[in-house]
Protein backbone atom coordinates (compact mmCIF):
# COMPACT_ATOMS: atom_id res chain seq x y z
CA UNK A 1 0.00 0.00 0.00
CA UNK A 2 1.59 3.66 -0.94
CA UNK A 3 -0.40 6.78 0.03
CA UNK A 4 1.62 10.23 -1.96
CA UNK A 5 -0.76 12.54 -0.46
CA UNK A 6 -1.55 12.22 2.56
CA UNK A 7 0.24 14.19 5.66
CA UNK A 8 1.01 13.37 8.78
CA UNK A 9 2.57 16.44 10.96
CA UNK A 10 4.35 17.21 14.36
CA UNK A 11 0.96 17.07 17.23
CA UNK A 12 -0.44 14.18 15.54
CA UNK A 13 -0.83 10.56 15.51
CA UNK A 14 -0.37 8.04 13.11
CA UNK A 15 -2.42 4.70 14.57
CA UNK A 16 -1.53 1.59 12.18
CA UNK A 17 -3.77 -1.67 12.80
CA UNK A 18 -1.88 -4.29 11.24
CA UNK A 19 -1.84 -8.23 10.44
CA UNK A 20 1.25 -9.99 9.82
CA UNK A 21 0.85 -12.85 7.60
CA UNK A 22 1.04 -17.10 9.30
CA UNK A 23 4.54 -16.73 6.57
CA UNK A 24 5.42 -13.26 7.42
CA UNK A 25 9.13 -12.85 7.01
CA UNK A 26 9.10 -8.89 7.90
CA UNK A 27 6.81 -6.12 6.88
CA UNK A 28 7.94 -2.13 6.69
CA UNK A 29 6.44 0.92 7.23
CA UNK A 30 8.36 3.80 5.75
CA UNK A 31 6.77 7.39 6.09
CA UNK A 32 8.55 10.67 4.58
CA UNK A 33 8.62 12.47 1.30
CA UNK A 34 8.91 10.45 -1.36
CA UNK A 35 10.21 7.05 -1.94
CA UNK A 36 13.86 8.36 -2.26
CA UNK A 37 13.64 10.12 1.03
CA UNK A 38 12.07 8.15 3.91
CA UNK A 39 12.55 9.68 7.40
CA UNK A 40 11.88 6.62 9.08
CA UNK A 41 11.56 3.04 7.77
CA UNK A 42 10.66 0.91 10.16
CA UNK A 43 11.09 -2.98 9.88
CA UNK A 44 10.17 -5.82 11.95
CA UNK A 45 12.01 -8.64 10.91
CA UNK A 46 10.54 -12.30 12.42
CA UNK A 47 13.12 -14.22 10.14
CA UNK A 48 14.91 -11.73 7.08
CA UNK A 49 18.20 -10.27 6.37
CA UNK A 50 20.04 -12.09 9.04
CA UNK A 51 17.44 -10.88 11.99
CA UNK A 52 15.58 -12.78 13.82
CA UNK A 53 12.72 -10.88 15.95
CA UNK A 54 14.29 -7.65 15.45
CA UNK A 55 12.78 -4.38 14.77
CA UNK A 56 15.00 -2.33 12.63
CA UNK A 57 14.69 1.41 11.69
CA UNK A 58 16.41 3.62 9.04
CA UNK A 59 16.41 6.59 7.11
CA UNK A 60 16.37 7.51 3.66
CA UNK A 61 17.79 10.77 1.80
CA UNK A 62 18.16 11.09 -1.71
CA UNK A 63 18.10 7.54 -2.56
CA UNK A 64 20.94 6.40 0.22
CA UNK A 65 20.63 4.48 3.13
CA UNK A 66 21.41 5.95 6.39
CA UNK A 67 22.78 3.68 9.03
CA UNK A 68 20.40 0.98 10.46
CA UNK A 69 19.10 1.03 14.27
CA UNK A 70 18.04 -2.23 15.79
CA UNK A 71 15.70 -3.34 18.76
CA UNK A 72 15.58 -6.43 20.42
CA UNK A 73 12.15 -5.89 21.89
CA UNK A 74 10.11 -7.93 19.25
CA UNK A 75 5.92 -7.76 20.20
CA UNK A 76 4.58 -9.18 17.25
CA UNK A 77 2.86 -12.28 16.19
CA UNK A 78 2.56 -13.52 12.90
CA UNK A 79 -1.01 -14.18 12.15
CA UNK A 80 -2.32 -11.87 14.89
CA UNK A 81 -3.55 -8.30 14.06
CA UNK A 82 -1.99 -5.61 16.29
CA UNK A 83 -1.79 -1.95 16.70
CA UNK A 84 0.92 0.88 17.77
CA UNK A 85 1.05 4.50 17.11
CA UNK A 86 3.59 6.61 15.87
CA UNK A 87 4.71 10.44 16.83
CA UNK A 88 7.38 13.08 15.80
CA UNK A 89 8.91 16.32 16.39
CA UNK A 90 11.67 18.23 14.61
CA UNK A 91 14.31 15.46 15.95
CA UNK A 92 12.66 12.36 16.87
CA UNK A 93 9.77 9.98 15.88
CA UNK A 94 8.13 8.32 18.95
CA UNK A 95 6.39 4.49 18.32
CA UNK A 96 3.97 3.41 20.83
CA UNK A 97 4.45 -0.94 20.28
CA UNK A 98 1.44 -3.15 20.64
CA UNK A 99 3.14 -4.22 24.60
CA UNK A 100 3.24 -0.47 25.24
CA UNK A 101 7.00 -0.12 25.02
CA UNK A 102 7.94 3.28 23.79
CA UNK A 103 10.78 3.63 21.54
CA UNK A 104 12.06 6.74 19.89
CA UNK A 105 14.56 7.33 16.49
CA UNK A 106 16.10 10.11 14.93
CA UNK A 107 13.84 12.29 12.52
CA UNK A 108 17.20 12.37 10.37
CA UNK A 109 14.80 14.17 7.56
CA UNK A 110 14.55 17.09 10.39
CA UNK A 111 11.06 17.98 8.80
CA UNK A 112 7.34 18.59 10.84
CA UNK A 113 5.41 17.09 8.29
CA UNK A 114 5.33 14.70 5.57
CA UNK A 115 3.27 13.44 3.05
CA UNK A 116 4.68 9.97 2.03
CA UNK A 117 3.33 6.76 3.57
CA UNK A 118 4.32 3.14 2.25
CA UNK A 119 3.89 -0.21 3.63
CA UNK A 120 6.31 -3.21 2.18
CA UNK A 121 6.29 -6.81 2.97
CA UNK A 122 4.00 -9.71 4.17
CA UNK A 123 1.11 -8.32 6.57
CA UNK A 124 -1.91 -6.49 5.63
CA UNK A 125 -2.92 -3.17 6.55
CA UNK A 126 -6.45 -3.06 8.79
CA UNK A 127 -6.51 0.35 9.29
CA UNK A 128 -4.64 4.06 9.17
CA UNK A 129 -6.03 6.98 11.33
CA UNK A 130 -4.52 10.10 11.71
CA UNK A 131 -5.64 12.24 14.24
Amino acid sequence: MRVTDMTFKEGQEFKIRIKPSEECNSFSINIGHDPENIAMHFNPRFDAGGDTNTIVFNSMSGGSWGDECREDNFPFVRGEECKFYINMNMENFFIKLPDGTMLSFPNRLGDVKYKYFNVGGDARIIGIKIK
